[in-house]
């Protein structure tokens, strides 16, 4: 397995990870032979977060019994110092260690957010106490929103910045280019575009040749484990019929494609647009049916609220048709 630096982190991480989202839907047993085969195809970065259900404990049955074997990655949507400290102590109980590698702010999405986690008594404080206690090793932040990020980079207080990039969010360079600057990891999410795109190993490919550290896609059987860690072993350059391949595929997806940019916001409806489509990809790509339902249950305002205004499209720099594809969701989403 080829690996890289992790930026100022110095940690050597295999450029394939795993990311800890599908292992929900599987049995522990199934998660103990998913996580013993990633680690021994050389697979040693593994992503996970507090959010994601039991992901979490299903990584430590293995994980802390091989943990010189592995780096571990978790994160937390806590904004306070409270309950950033007590996410880091639920997340050392449930996997089962002592340290963890990486301890990232989770989805940081607005700039109240951002400004809460750097407050005198914001997250990052509980970070950096946990940090010098010596049970979390590196703080990093993870969002969908790149100037965010870029912002954030730019406090110096992050060693990684998370975010989806893929064959179809392409745009990045900005943030790109700071963390080169900064030498800030970049640890790429939803890598097939939250499943989206279905050929894997060009997908991955295209990703390999781009300057970012680590690629966490879901996995949830060995298979995808085997060809994952394959290509992250044999990696070459994508040849030229290859990339027409990919090419024709991303063009396949054409508008009916939430990139997350939140520039739909906010709905007179109260509508959390993005999230909806996110929910729908679970539900969709990920077949995570049960937690994206339940999510979905949580959120105030449900798809099924739109009166079809109209503002969101105007401002969709894609030229989505949110108002049919919120109708779409709310009737996947929806119980019944």
């Amino acid at each position: 397995m080829q690996h890289r630096v992790l930026g100022r982190t110095g940690l050597e991480v295999s450029v394939i990870g795993f990311g800890g989202i599908p292992i929900q839907r599987i049995t522990e047993q199934e998660a103990v032979t998913l996580v013993n085969g990633a680690l021994d195809r050389g697979i040693n970065f593994f992503d996970t977060a507090r959010g994601y259900t039991d992901s979490e404990a299903k990584l430590g049955l293995v994980l802390k019994q091989r943990r010189q074997e592995a780096i571990i990655a978790t994160k937390s949507m806590a904004r306070s110092k409270e309950g950033m400290a007590a996410d880091i102590q639920k997340s050392l109980t449930a996997l089962g260690v002592d340290y963890i590698d990486l301890y990232q702010c989770h989805n940081v999405k607005d700039r109240e957010s951002l400004a809460q986690i750097v407050s005198p008594n914001g997250a990052l404080v509980a970070l950096k106490e946990a940090q010098s206690k010596g049970i979390i090793g590196h703080i990093g932040i993870t969002g969908h929103i790149q100037e965010l990020l870029v912002e954030a980079l730019k406090t110096g207080e992050f060693a990684t910045v998370q975010f989806p990039f893929n064959a179809v969010e392409t745009e990045a360079k900005e943030l790109l280019d700071l963390a080169h600057q900064t030498n800030t990891a970049i640890i790429v999410m939803k890598p097939l575009a939250g499943g989206a795109l279905r050929n894997a190993r060009l997908a991955l490919g295209y990703l390999l040749e781009q300057p970012v550290t680590t690629i966490i896609p879901g996995m949830d059987s060995l298979q995808q484990i085997e060809e994952n860690a394959l290509l992250g072993n044999e990696w070459t350059p994508l040849k030229e019929e290859e990339w027409v391949v990919l090419k024709e595929e991303t063009e396949k997806l054409g508008q009916a494609f939430c990139r997350r940019c939140e520039y739909c916001k906010p709905c007179p409806q109260g509508i959390d647009i993005p999230t909806v489509f996110l929910l729908e990809g679970y539900y969709s790509r990920y077949d995570l049916k049960d937690w994206a339902k339940e999510r979905y249950k949580d959120l105030e305002a449900k798809a099924d609220a739109c009166i079809a205004c109209g503002q969101c499209e105007e401002k969709c720099p894609y030229s989505l048709p949110i108002r049919q594809m919120l109708s779409d969701s709310a009737g996947i989403l929806a119980d019944g």
